[in-house]
């Protein structure tokens, strides 16, 4: 844990059991128990307070955190936001499903702060992108730390914290392209962009007025090997990520627009987690609430810092 991070009042032990976890998160009442999303659980909100029923309640939400370990999911390969480590340090967290292997980034700084919140010890689970959301409902991970962004068409399937992050989108181009220049996104009508399947980085692309809206690439690294061989003119890229995309390639530019002249609005980033943990959510908010805006900032300055080449 950085000294950005804060020092919280709650001060919960590191590993908790499973029942205990949920009393402390008030799943657990006398009479109605709140049961976390899981592959035993799908469609169920709440229970009677039969001794039955809180058997099974409980299996169920014991799905959220078990033996005391946040499973986080994350690409681990999203720079600043998140990447792999071979050395563990003191801004790491191991990656379950890879031996030897740590995770980094301002999505991990976050991670730790949520985890020492609710009392649990943090791992990543590195997944690919697409595969997030899914691994999420069959209690593969128990949340989502990995720069996603509440849509609408997500909050269908999934429930948000707050952002954590807000960020904004550019266009990444050639720094000798014909739209080096260019001052509005409205000046790369007719050009061939490429975003990121299944994000914004995607669909902002429509706001750009006759565009040639290219079919999107699984990551941001494909993003930028097809700008790179000239398969495209511009890709969407989060300005955050300006200078660890342009000291890696020099030979890109990237272009930040003036407001009312680039992309319609802000980019709020946001914790992922299954419905039915209201009480979960909650706490994660009141976490995310006491982290200053210049805790953020600092962070987020040192991860670009730190951040592979």
């Amino acid at each position: 844990m950085t000294d950005t991070n804060l020092t919280f009042t709650k001060n919960v032990s590191s590993k908790l059991n499973r029942r205990d976890f949920l009393k402390l998160s008030g799943m657990a009442s006398a009479s109605l128990l709140l049961v976390a999303c899981g592959p035993a659980d799908k469609g169920t909100t709440e229970v009677e307070a039969t001794d039955a029923g809180n058997s099974e309640a409980d299996a169920a939400a014991s799905t959220f955190a078990a033996e005391g370990t946040l499973r986080v999911g994350m690409e681990a390969a999203y720079a600043p936001y998140n990447w792999q480590a071979t050395e563990e340090s003191e801004y790491t967290i191991p990656i379950e499903n890879v031996a030897g292997a740590f995770a980094d980034g301002y999505d991990v700084q976050i991670t730790k702060t949520i985890a020492a919140g609710l009392g649990l010890e943090p791992v990543a689970v590195k997944l690919e992108w697409d595969g997030l959301i899914e691994a999420l409902g069959t209690g593969q991970i128990d949340v989502i730390i990995a720069g996603m962004t509440a849509t609408p068409e997500r909050m269908e399937s999934i429930d948000f914290t707050d952002p954590y992050y807000v960020g904004t989108y550019g266009l990444m181009v050639k720094a000798d392209s014909k739209y080096a220049n260019a001052t509005s996104i409205q000046d790369f009508a007719g050009a061939a962009v490429l975003g990121q399947k299944d994000t914004l980085l995607d669909t902002v692309i429509d706001e750009i007025e006759g565009v040639n809206h290219l079919t999107p690439v699984p990551t941001v690294p494909d993003q930028i090997s097809q700008l790179l061989q000239g398969a495209c003119d511009a890709i969407t890229f989060d300005v955050g990520n300006i200078a660890s995309i342009t000291e890696a390639h020099p030979e890109l530019k990237g272009i930040i627009f003036e407001d009312g002249k680039g992309f319609s609005e802000e980019v709020p980033v946001n914790i992922g987690i299954s419905k039915g943990n209201d009480e979960i959510v909650a706490q994660m908010n009141e976490i995310l609430a006491g982290i200053s805006e210049d805790d953020r900032q600092k962070i987020w300055a040192e991860a670009v810092e730190r951040q592979p080449e």
